[in-house]
């Protein structure tokens, strides 16, 4: 077998020019993902105002954008971006309970009505590739078709960062870390995403 092929973030000096936009949007200390995909100049260019659109949550809101790329990141089984989207979460007004509560998924309690349906179409893109006739018909009494279109894209574009994380090991932003809580931690994101349904099943039995 042969040793995993390894990309690495590339340093701000050793951008394309191209990219000095990016540089600049994110004062001078882009992201590790911003600079691991900084080894591709075409595709982060072609990425970047789709990235600057989704990450303010479109006409979604922040919170209900937080929410589904937190639910995004327990399908995807990605560190990186569940911590990173701690940090955003904690500062757009989530909870930390809330936060821990998107690993269990919609059948949870707590969640008021468009919240669960938002984690339950999450759930639904990612088993059958699409919303479930139900489940959209319900979300439309909470979220217009732009809204619902707007969730479809942060879903797709989480799981593209997601794949890259996961395929060339990025390590989590130090800056990040340090913000983190201190009960927030990979070891137990890891542990918690062994058999996150299982666990999702035991908090709803418990609650009948």
């Amino acid at each position: 077998m042969k040793n995993h092929p390894n990309v690495i973030p590339l340093p701000v000096t050793a951008w394309d020019p191209s990219l000095s936009h990016i540089i600049d949007d994110m004062q001078g200390k882009p992201l590790n993902i911003h600079s691991l995909m900084a080894n591709h100049p075409g595709l982060l260019n072609a990425w970047w105002n789709f990235r600057c659109y989704a990450v303010t949550g479109g006409e979604l809101g922040r919170r209900n954008s937080e929410l589904i790329i937190l639910r995004v990141s327990v399908h995807m089984k990605a560190w990186y971006e569940w911590a990173s989207h701690v940090e955003r979460a904690l500062a757009y007004g989530m909870t930390l309970e809330e936060i821990e509560r998107v690993k269990l998924g919609a059948q949870a309690p707590g969640w008021s009505d468009s919240e669960a349906l938002l984690l339950r179409a999450t759930d639904e893109l990612f088993a059958g590739q699409a919303i479930e006739a139900e489940t959209l018909c319900a979300l439309l009494q909470h979220f217009s078709v732009r809204q619902l279109m707007d969730f479809i894209a942060i879903c797709g574009m989480y799981v593209i960062l997601g794949g890259m994380l996961n395929t060339w090991k990025l390590e989590l932003d130090e800056h990040i870390q340090q913000r983190l809580p201190e009960d927030v931690s990979r070891e137990q994101f890891e542990h918690d995403m062994i058999m996150p349904l299982q666990r999702a099943d035991a908090v709803q039995q418990s609650h009948r």
